[in-house]
């Protein structure tokens, strides 16, 4: 497990939402991770109810979907391919 520290604290999930092809992670700093839902074909295809039943791992470092046995690290979302532009000067700004 990659930890983040932002502002002396590790960063952290602390919610999820959809919203058409996207799915957002809401972050303990504040800001937001915004993927594209395509970038993870197992919860494209999963039903809304399914996506609906997430849970946020100890200390927020993962969000996992019990139902789809599946989940992903906070890390791995900072440099994912077609994140917003303002999560990669966020994981740029942390690498100095």
């Amino acid at each position: 497990m990659l930890t983040i520290i932002t502002r002396g604290k590790p960063l952290a999930a602390t919610g999820v939402r959809f919203a058409d092809s996207t799915v957002y992670v809401a972050l303990s700093d504040g800001a937001e991770i915004a993927v594209p839902l395509a970038r993870f074909e197992w919860l494209a295809k999963a039903a809304p109810e399914q996506r609906a039943r997430w849970s946020i791992e100890p200390r927020g470092y993962a969000v996992w979907w019990n139902d789809l046995d599946d989940g992903f690290e906070v890390c791995h979302l900072l440099t994912a391919p077609g994140a917003t532009q303002r999560v990669q000067e966020t994981c740029d700004s942390l690498k100095k």
